[in-house]
């Protein structure tokens, strides 16, 4: 049975999505790699895009240019996946949310937040302080940080869970603090404590500070 040509753009279409999407992956992978391996500055778009089997012309039409190309590695890390869904639309996120206890809210929340950091640490590590232009990417990360921490404690407003009388941007502005990936660097890697111990430490912490 012939095939019509909506049929044939629609197949062209999905592959090349899906191509393009392949080509991605493979460019993280290998940017991945170099980087722990041979640092940031080794780590070029044509050194990426040799190890990936792909040109740079790939590469920059995936991605634009190696800072963007960086922001894009640590997003799909701290999300786990790439799927396109922003954190607040995560599962795990969505679970915290709609838990009325706020005791196990914080516990839920503290528990999210350590597995994020469980996955971006090494990162995280690596690139501070490596290059001016990496500055901007982890300052970007953290206003993102900032956001999504400011959300949350609106929620918390919103639901009646904090203080009486708090400031909601001052406990933001602490949320933000104590949710850090440099202090979970410093207690994990630095004074070598458990993540069962962080995740504790940090239930805890945003108990005390915040309800």
């Amino acid at each position: 049975m012939p095939t019509s040509a909506g049929s044939r753009r629609t197949y062209d279409s999905s592959r090349r999505q899906a191509a393009a999407q392949a080509n991605r992956r493979a460019i993280l992978e290998a940017c991945r790699e170099l980087l722990f391996r041979d640092g940031y500055q080794a780590t070029t778009v044509r050194a990426v895009a040799d190890q990936a089997g792909l040109s740079p012309e790939t590469l920059y039409k995936a991605f634009g240019s190696k800072p963007q190309m960086m922001k894009a590695l640590w997003d799909i890390t701290l999300a786990g996946d790439d799927d396109p869904l922003t954190m607040a639309e995560r599962p795990e996120i969505r679970t915290v949310l709609g838990t009325p206890d706020p005791q196990v809210k914080l516990e839920l929340y503290a528990a999210f937040v350590s597995g994020v950091h469980e996955r971006i640490a090494a990162l995280f590590t690596l690139l501070t302080g490596s290059d001016p232009e990496v500055a901007q990417l982890l300052a970007t990360a953290e206003q993102e940080r900032l956001t999504g921490v400011s959300a949350f404690v609106a929620h918390l407003a919103d639901v009646g869970m904090l203080r009486t009388g708090a400031d909601q941007n001052a406990v933001a502005d602490a949320f933000w603090v104590l949710t850090s990936p440099d202090l979970f660097v410093k207690l994990t890697a630095d004074r070598r404590w458990s993540i069962g111990a962080y995740r504790r430490w940090l239930a805890d912490t945003l108990t005390a500070a915040l309800l």
